[in-house]
């Protein structure tokens, strides 16, 4: 059974910096691409950054150079340190990861739609006031 645990949403004013992360113990030693959705309400999901098996990154471009997706791959942990946070980055995150990792490791093409990964989290609530 896979699990995936967010945490360290919160309250943030804005200019001010979060750090998510996403506990997945059972992708300790895996090179699955990995990666961070967001969700407010009314609009669907949007892909906000991924992480492939070799370490390779992308982001959407509202969050690029403020926001950076890492991965501590021994401890099957993900995270996402947000800087620079504006009131339009609340929401809900979503840690998510694919069913079946692709041959090293890539990513979905980016933006990735909600159906390029079969794992998600239960989410963790960041509002930016």
């Amino acid at each position: 059974h896979v699990q995936l645990v967010e945490s360290g949403g919160g309250s943030v004013q804005a200019g001010g910096s979060l750090l998510l992360s996403c506990a997945a113990p059972a992708y300790a030693n895996s090179k699955a691409c990995m990666g961070w959705f967001r969700q407010t309400a009314g609009k669907e999901r949007e892909g906000v950054a991924t992480i492939d098996g070799e370490g390779g990154t992308s982001y959407a471009d509202s969050v690029k150079g403020r926001f950076t997706i890492s991965q501590d791959r021994v401890k099957g942990t993900l995270y996402l340190q947000m800087n620079g946070l504006k009131p339009e980055d609340t929401a809900m995150y979503y840690c998510v990861a694919v069913k079946t990792e692709r041959i090293g490791g890539r990513c979905p093409e980016f933006p990735p739609v909600e159906a390029d990964f079969g794992y998600w989290g239960q989410g963790t609530q960041v509002t930016v006031s």
